[in-house]
């Protein structure tokens, strides 16, 4: 009997990615998106298409409904889904801060909710939380992304140990800089909230900063990351982190050893393009 995974944010970047990957290693795969129709190629590949918005509780629980009925089990879900919306705390609105929380947070905890059940009968089962280098880093204008990363990695330490009982394991996966549409949000969303504010100098430097970004030959491609959460999803003994991709490792070993205020000098000189904090 084919394993059964529930992958999030399937219709672009490195949930779409992880889709194929775990297609090809013989999982039946539900792919969850608002936007089916950019899924087309998935159902292609053999993957079963879920409507599926994370700031939707009924959403939410018809796709694991559907899952419980079609498939009766559920043996790995990857939560991906997520976005960064970028600008200076200030000027971020409530409702955006709101948003951000409710994609990247709340509706990743309900999904974890309405899986365990599923897991706890089985005796068995594996939680991946696609976190970021944004769970562990801090940078200017990312106040609210990067609180939601933090917290999802705190969320995943805490019920690792609630569900080991039970036979589940809880994986983190932290990638750096990935080729995606991530940047270009991000970017956009920089611009739009504070480019034009009194942090308008330096959001600005920071917006071109994540353009040139995505344009340059570090980024690495999603499938480094799908090819890392396939390996979570199938390894006897999975590690409870896995850092990935474009600068994950050197940039959390930084972090690590170099104290608050070098870090910050750090990430504020790269985020201006090599200025210094004004």
């Amino acid at each position: 009997m084919s394993k059964v995974a529930l992958v999030t944010g399937a219709s672009s970047g490195i949930g779409a990615a992880t889709v194929k990957r775990l297609r090809a290693d013989g999982f039946e795969v539900y792919a969850g998106a608002r936007r089916q129709e950019r899924m087309a190629p998935l159902a292609e590949a053999g993957a079963r298409l879920l409507s599926l918005d994370l700031t939707d509780e009924a959403s939410i629980a018809a796709a694991m409904a559907e899952i419980e009925a079609k498939s009766g089990r559920l043996d790995v879900l990857v939560n991906n889904a997520g976005y960064g919306a970028y600008g200076a705390l200030e000027d971020v609105p409530p409702a955006e801060a709101r948003r951000q929380c409710e994609v990247n947070l709340f509706g990743l905890a309900r999904l974890i909710q309405l899986a365990l059940p599923m897991m706890r009968k089985q005796g068995s089962g594996r939680i991946i939380n696609v976190t970021s280098i944004g769970g562990k880093i801090h940078e200017p204008f990312g106040s609210w992304y990067h609180a939601t990363k933090f917290a999802v990695e705190g969320l995943s330490d805490c019920l690792r140990m609630e569900v080991a009982p039970f036979g589940i394991d809880v994986i983190v996966i932290e990638p750096g800089a990935i080729r995606t549409e991530w940047a270009g949000i991000a970017h956009e969303s920089l611009l739009r909230t504070s480019g034009d504010t009194a942090y308008g100098p330096w959001a600005r430097r920071h917006a071109r900063m994540l353009s040139e970004a995505t344009s340059s030959k570090f980024p690495s491609l999603p499938e480094v990351v799908a090819n890392t959460i396939a390996r979570a999803a199938s390894a006897t003994s999975p590690q409870t982190r896995y850092a990935t991709g474009g600068g994950a490792r050197t940039v959390l070993f930084l972090r690590r050893v170099l104290p608050d205020r070098m870090f910050d000098r750090l990430m504020w000189r790269f985020s201006q393009g090599g200025k210094g904090a004004s």
